[in-house]
């Protein structure tokens, strides 16, 4: 730390889970958009086992922040330290540690430390990170908690989508077209409405209404039809033709969800690719789906469903390359 004066904070929960089955939740950085609230992208730039660095973008104080931080980790005592390298305002330092105290069978106490210095120790700017320190630390226990103490279901309630497309057309067009979410409402049919805030480039905060059911395309009276309004983060990397993307509040269904759009250039014309990585909410199956639905129909009807949806979206994508190229 540097020689302002250090503040600390300290965060505990007791988990009805077992030690290591915490800690491997908080050791795979990688995993965190999915299980820890806050977090919405987690670009991984080094790991060796022991020491990780990577690049975090998270939700803090009703804004989209962004660090760069290294962990030092240490799976024998079930503890992990960490520093942000390159802190986010105004915060000037930041760091702590993870830790996993078993407590008998099938129990531990997870404590989570921080220590962080503000310039000056300007008021506005500590209690800003205070404030922000506890609201995301306090999520993340929660949500660590209720993860780990549903360890024996967890791989039934965790879903991978993808859906793929080949386009003869730019990657640059393809990816204008995914990156121009504000212009799909009248162009994608289940996007009824994006409002889209974008005040630093290339982080996206979009408000959605969409069509949650049956493809728009084919409704009739009887079919399901649900309308959502949903919020997520999408963090654009326009040199790796890359959106990643959360949402920040989800379809009931879903507990959380996110993903990517990326586009792969090869010899021949271009790839573009759509990835969902979904933790389902198993207690909400029947009030969605009807009476004596569980989670086998809860992961048919998700699956179903972002696979179509996506495969609409990169459908479009691929004529809008496709199309301008003819017209030029």
């Amino acid at each position: 730390m540097t020689g302002e004066r250090v503040h600390r904070r300290t965060y505990a929960v007791d988990v009805a889970a077992p030690a290591g089955v915490v800690y491997g939740l908080i050791a795979d950085t990688t995993q965190w958009p999915l299980f820890v609230p806050p977090s919405i992208h987690v670009e991984r730039l080094d790991f060796d086992g022991i020491r990780d660095r990577f690049q975090m973008w998270v939700t803090a104080g009703g804004t989209v922040k962004s660090w760069l931080s290294r962990r030092t980790l240490d799976a024998q005592a079930h503890r992990i330290d960490f520093h942000q390298e390159v802190p986010a305002a105004p915060a000037l330092a930041l760091g702590g540690r993870w830790s996993v105290e078993a407590r008998g069978t099938g129990r531990s106490r997870l404590t989570l430390d921080h220590e962080f210095t503000v310039a000056d120790d300007r008021p506005e700017d500590l209690s800003w990170v205070e404030r922000a320190t506890d609201d995301n630390s306090r999520a993340e226990l929660a949500r660590l908690k209720e993860t780990a103490e549903r360890w024996t279901a967890l791989d039934s309630l965790l879903l991978t989508v993808e859906e793929s497309v080949r386009v003869k057309g730019p990657a640059e067009l393809v990816y204008d077209f995914l990156y121009g979410i504000a212009d799909w409402p009248g162009q994608v049919p289940h996007v009824v409405r994006a409002d889209v805030a974008e005040d630093r480039p290339g982080v996206q905060v979009v408000s959605m209404d969409t069509v949650w059911g049956s493809d728009p395309a084919t409704r009739t009276a009887q079919s399901t039809q649900t309308m959502q309004s949903t919020q997520e983060v999408r963090i654009c990397f326009p040199h790796a033709f890359r959106i990643v993307h959360k949402q920040t509040r989800t379809p009931l269904l879903l507990e959380a969800h996110t993903g990517e759009w990326s586009v792969i250039p090869d010899e021949t014309g271009v790839t573009a690719l759509a990835r969902h990585n979904v933790l389902l909410r198993e207690e909400a199956a029947e009030a969605v789906l009807g009476r004596g639905a569980g989670i086998e129909e809860a992961r048919h009807h998700v699956r179903e469903l972002l696979a179509g949806q996506s495969a609409t979206v990169l459908n479009l994508a691929k004529r809008h390359a496709e199309s301008t190229i003819r017209t030029l």
